[in-house]
């Protein structure tokens, strides 16, 4: 059985997600069901068979999710300390290449939930793989979707 490490916000949206599936969508698709077998005909009815292939879809959901928060490893970042860039952290990075360029804040969070618009990397991404176990101060070679650039980690911090 595999194991997910996560912060305590990606546990809680994972039952946000559950809550959603269990409490809307499902009761939903129930009520669809049944709206689709009063039409008559179930053999030549796509209503019917569209909301029975949804119940699937939300029926390994509903798996995924459990098994998801059943093998959760939590990990508060705001208990952890120290310079060094491991899970939890938020990094602030600075770019090298671009001087003109905002620095950068990213948190490495576990893999599901990497979210790069939130600042979020998975810590299997390659841009967490290459910031992890690196210091306050290291320069660091990071690869994006345009090429190497060299950044400075100005700061480590866990909140």
């Amino acid at each position: 059985m595999s194991t997910y490490t996560m912060t305590p916000r990606g546990l809680q949206r994972l039952h946000a997600q559950l809550r959603l599936l269990r409490e809307v969508e499902r009761p939903k698709n129930v009520r669809d069901i049944e709206e689709a077998r009063a039409h008559g005909d179930l053999r030549e009815n796509a209503e019917y068979h569209a909301a029975k292939e949804r119940q699937g879809h939300i029926a390994g959901q509903l798996q995924a999710l459990e098994s998801q928060i059943g093998s959760a490893v939590v990990i508060d970042p705001s208990t952890l300390s120290g310079s060094r860039v491991i899970f939890g952290a938020t990094v602030t990075l600075v770019d090298l290449d671009n001087d003109k360029a905002p620095p950068m804040v990213y948190q490495i969070v576990g893999e599901l939930e990497g979210d790069l618009a939130a600042g979020l990397i998975s810590m299997s991404s390659p841009l967490a793989r290459g910031l992890i176990g690196k210091e306050e101060g290291d320069e660091v070679a990071i690869i994006t979707p345009k090429g190497s650039r060299q950044v400075l980690i100005e700061k480590v911090e866990f909140r």
